[in-house]
């Protein structure tokens, strides 16, 4: 790991994912029949993303502590919650399309908007800061991992915040 180049495979990852996450939610995109009821996931995403939030706030404690064992775990275990925060995504707007905001409930809809859009911007941001960050890690780059992570995490936590606000603030939309 420490002498692999990843970074043509990270760029490659970086710009295809949000290409087909916003084809997927395009209008004209078909939905599909993934064979089970999808009404379920955006709650279960929610506590995903809650999750990562946690791992992040963790990793980051242990990292403070010098446990770096327990830091590389936390932060690992924020990725794959991520990736899978993303296949459960993947699969409710594929079979479901997207939910429109209702405009109920004490949230204004500027407020929404400005959460949803940021979220939205920064989630596309997120993808080769944390891989970047992590393969830094991970190569023994410890150096460039450490600047690159105290940008990465703030980032990578409002991320996974906002996710949880966004579906609090539409939940009662569905």
């Amino acid at each position: 790991m420490k002498n692999r180049n990843f970074t043509p495979l990270i760029w490659i990852v970086s710009v295809v994912v949000p290409l087909l996450v916003g084809l997927m939610l395009s209008p004209r995109f078909p939905q599909l029949d993934v064979g089970f009821d999808t009404s379920g996931l955006p709650r279960l995403n929610a506590f995903i993303n809650s999750g990562v939030a946690i791992l992040l706030v963790l990793g980051y404690v242990f990292v403070r502590k010098k446990n770096y064992r327990w830091h590389k775990r936390s932060m690992l275990g924020a990725l794959l919650l991520s990736a899978c925060f993303l296949i459960s995504y993947v699969l409710y707007h594929i079979s479901s399309g997207h939910t429109t905001y209702c405009d109920e409930g004490p949230v204004p809809a500027a407020v929404y908007f400005f959460v949803l859009i940021s979220h939205i911007i920064l989630s596309s941001v997120i993808i080769p800061l944390a891989l970047f960050t992590i393969n830094r890690a991970l190569s023994e780059r410890f150096d460039k991992h450490r600047r690159l992570a105290r940008i990465t995490l703030p980032l990578w936590l409002y991320v996974a915040v906002t996710g949880v606000l966004v579906y609090v603030m539409i939940s009662p939309c569905y």
